[in-house]
C-alpha cells in the first residue's frame, strides 16, 4: 500500500485542480489577462498572451488572477460641461494660441485598446480601461492637443476647413504616442471654443465686417456683370441695326443701278433713234438736194395739177412758142406750196 500511494496522490492532484477551476467568459468587446500566482514549475506573473474576445476559459482561482478589458470603443470627453464631459465642472481644454490669446476648447476622443496590448497595459499602466484612460489617454492627448492647436491663430477658430485639418492633425500626433501602448486613436472632435469675452466680442465685430464686405464685394461683381451682360446687348442690338442699314443702302444701291442702267439704255435707244432720225433726215435732203429732189418736185407738181384743166395765155404779147413750160409749173409748184397765188398765164 505504500508504494501505491505516492501514485494515486499523483492521479488524484490533477483531478481536485481540474475540479476546482472556473469558468471565464469574455464578451466580443472584452479581452481577458492572465496573472499567474502561484506555479510549481515556472515563473509568475502576467502571462504576455492576452486571451482573445468572446471565448470561455478555465482557471484556477486561487492561484491565477484575471483582469477583463474592454476594449470597444470609447469617448474620452472634456468640455465645459457638466452632463457631457467625463469629469465634473469645466474640463475643457485651454491654451494660448499663436497671437497669444486665451482659448479654451471643447475636445472628444475616440478610442479603443489593443486587445493583443492588454497584458503590456496590465502590466505597466493600469488593471482596468478606465485606469488606462486616466493615466495614459488623457494626459497625452491633452498635451499632444495643446501643441497642435496653439499653433492656429486667433481668427482661424472660426475656419471650418482649418479646424477639421487641425484635429485631424492631432489624432495622428495622438496615435503616433499611444499606438506602441496599445492604444487605439480613431477620431478627434473639436467643439464649442471660447475665447475671453472682450476678444471673443473683437473676434465676432471682425467677422462681421469681413462676411459684409465679402456680400458688398459679390454684389458688385454681381452688378458689373450685368452691366457686361447688358453692354453686349447693346453692342448686338447696335450691330444688328448697322447690318440692317448696310442692307438696306446696298438694296436701295442695286435699285438705283438698276434704275440708273435703264434709263442709260432707254436714252442710249432714244439717242440712236434720233440719230437714226436725223441721219435719215439727212441723207432725204442731200437726196433732195440732187437731181431726184427737182425731179421729185415734179412729181408732185404732176400729181398736183393731175386733172386740172390747165389753160396758157400769152401775156404782153407772149409768144406761147418761146414760153418755157418747164420753168413755168416749178414756179408755179413753188407758189402754192409757200400759199401765194398762182401767176396768171
Amino acid at each position: 500500500m505504500s508504494k501505491l500511494a505516492p501514485r494515486w496522490t499523483a492521479l488524484a492532484m490533477p483531478l481536485w485542480m481540474l475540479a476546482g477551476c472556473l469558468p471565464h467568459s469574455l464578451e466580443s468587446t472584452e479581452a481577458g489577462v492572465r496573472t499567474v500566482r502561484l506555479a510549481a514549475f515556472g515563473s509568475t506573473g502576467v502571462v504576455p498572451e492576452p486571451y482573445a474576445p468572446g471565448q470561455t476559459y478555465f482557471f484556477i482561482p486561487i492561484i491565477n488572477g484575471w483582469t477583463v478589458f474592454d476594449v470597444g470603443l470609447q469617448n474620452l470627453a472634456m468640455t465645459t460641461s457638466r452632463d457631457s464631459g467625463a469629469r465634473e465642472g469645466d474640463d475643457s481644454l485651454r491654451f494660448k494660441t499663436a497671437d497669444g490669446n486665451d482659448i479654451s476648447v471643447d475636445v472628444t476622443i475616440a478610442w479603443r485598446l489593443d486587445p493583443s496590448k492588454t497584458p503590456y497595459l496590465l502590466q505597466f499602466v493600469g488593471g482596468s480601461t478606465l485606469e488606462v484612460e486616466e493615466r495614459l489617454v488623457r494626459p497625452v492627448t491633452r498635451t499632444v492637443l495643446r501643441d497642435v492647436l496653439n499653433e492656429m491663430r486667433s481668427e482661424q477658430y472660426y475656419d471650418t476647413a482649418m479646424r477639421f485639418k487641425k484635429a485631424d492633425q492631432a489624432r495622428e500626433a495622438c496615435a503616433h504616442y499611444l499606438g506602441p501602448e496599445g492604444v487605439l486613436i480613431d477620431q478627434v472632435l473639436l467643439g464649442e471654443h471660447k475665447f475671453n469675452e472682450a476678444y471673443e466680442q473683437v473676434i465676432k465685430d471682425k467677422t462681421v465686417a469681413e462676411q459684409e464686405a465679402a456680400r458688398l464685394r459679390s454684389e458688385s461683381e454681381a452688378a458689373a456683370e450685368q452691366m457686361k451682360r447688358e453692354l453686349e446687348v447693346a453692342k448686338g442690338q447696335v450691330n444688328q441695326t448697322i447690318e440692317t442699314a448696310h442692307g438696306d443702302a446696298a438694296m436701295a444701291k442695286l435699285s438705283a443701278d438698276a434704275s440708273y442702267f435703264q434709263r442709260d439704255r432707254e436714252a442710249q435707244a432714244l439717242m440712236a433713234e434720233a440719230k437714226a432720225r436725223t441721219e435719215g433726215l439727212r441723207a432725204q435732203a442731200r437726196a433732195l438736194a440732187g437731181s431726184g429732189g427737182h425731179n421729185m418736185v415734179k412729181l408732185k407738181v404732176a400729181e398736183a395739177l393731175a386733172g386740172k384743166p390747165i389753160l396758157f395765155m400769152p401775156a404782153s404779147g407772149g409768144d406761147l412758142r418761146t414760153t418755157n413750160m418747164n420753168d413755168l409749173i416749178t414756179k408755179y409748184a413753188a407758189m402754192q406750196a409757200v400759199g401765194a397765188s398762182a401767176p396768171t398765164p
